[in-house]
């Protein structure tokens, strides 16, 4: 159905509703990160995030204006895995948090399944199974299709059908996806450019986060400690990670937070001071 111009040229517009700043319900969006950088505890603490509604369960900071029901799919980690991931998490929740989680957060385990998006059989399917869930997160994109990653036709037709799941359950849709060893090599994943595959993947997704390791110059201009201001240091810097967004279609909220690393691979937000001002880039060897 077309729009009545005429009352949206007259009337008070709707208001938008974001799963966190710049991600709209119905929409697609993106977290990009290279492998074991900590982009699969983020996006499960997320959810953990949205799926709460009591105090006490946002670990990453989001600080949602709603919550609701989430799914997650994980097609990388075997359940004795995604179990531990779970177990490390709730060390730092309270017992009425676990509860909410529990209650509105469904972790499945898709490994090995074959799970494929292009099947309009197993489309339909996801859609009747969990319409009405506010967030639906896809872990990872790679296991859910059998199309060429580097094929912009292929990479535009597979964002369409994430759209039909967007729109026919009325969340929205987080898939996670790897950068090229490019981006990892040349220090730029935490450009909207350096996912890997066909350009058309981030281009027609409309939110995109990233997630990427501490470099060696960050790791000298940075610390963690306010008392004496001693820089993290490269011993150090495997423990720290940094989320920020790269692509936002509806918003200009910023949204970069550094996350240090706790026991069971855990993160929560950490205050870093900046003690070095060079402006230098630095190098980030071993973040890929």
């Amino acid at each position: 159905m077309a729009i009545d111009l005429r009352a949206a040229f007259e009337n008070e517009p709707p208001t938008l509703d974001f799963i966190w700043p710049g991600f709209l319900v119905g929409t697609v969006g993106a977290l990009i990160a290279p492998g074991a950088t900590g982009k699969s505890f983020w996006a499960l603490e997320a959810a953990m995030s949205i799926a709460c509604s009591v105090a006490g369960g946002d670990l990453v900071g989001l600080a949602p204006a709603h919550t609701g029901r989430v799914v997650y799919l994980a097609g990388e980690d075997p359940e004795p895995a995604l179990i531990r991931r779970v177990h490390a998490m709730g060390q730092h929740l309270d017992q009425a948090a676990r509860e909410a989680i529990a209650e509105n957060l469904t972790l499945e385990p898709i490994m090995g399944q074959g799970k494929n998006v292009m099947d309009d059989r197993q489309l339909r399917r996801l859609i009747g199974d969990y319409a009405g869930a506010r967030l639906i997160v896809l872990d990872t994109l790679s296991r859910i299709h059998n199309c060429d990653e580097n094929s912009n036709g292929d990479m535009a037709r597979l964002i369409g059908q994430l759209e039909k799941i967007a729109v026919g359950t009325g969340a929205a849709i987080l898939f996670l996806h790897h950068v090229s060893k490019g981006s990892a090599r040349d220090c730029q994943t935490d450009q909207q450019q350096a996912a890997r595959g066909a350009s058309a993947l981030i281009d027609n997704a409309r939110w995109c986060g990233f997630v990427a390791k501490m470099t060696e110059d960050e790791a000298q201009r940075f610390s963690d400690r306010s008392y004496d201001g001693e820089p993290i240091g490269n011993d150090r810097r495997g423990y720290f990670v940094r989320f920020g967004v790269s692509k936002q279609n509806y918003d200009t909220t910023p949204l970069d937070r550094w996350y240090l690393r706790h026991a069971g691979g855990v993160l929560l937000p950490v205050e870093l001071l900046n003690v070095k001002q060079d402006g230098g880039k630095g190098r980030c060897r071993g973040q890929a």
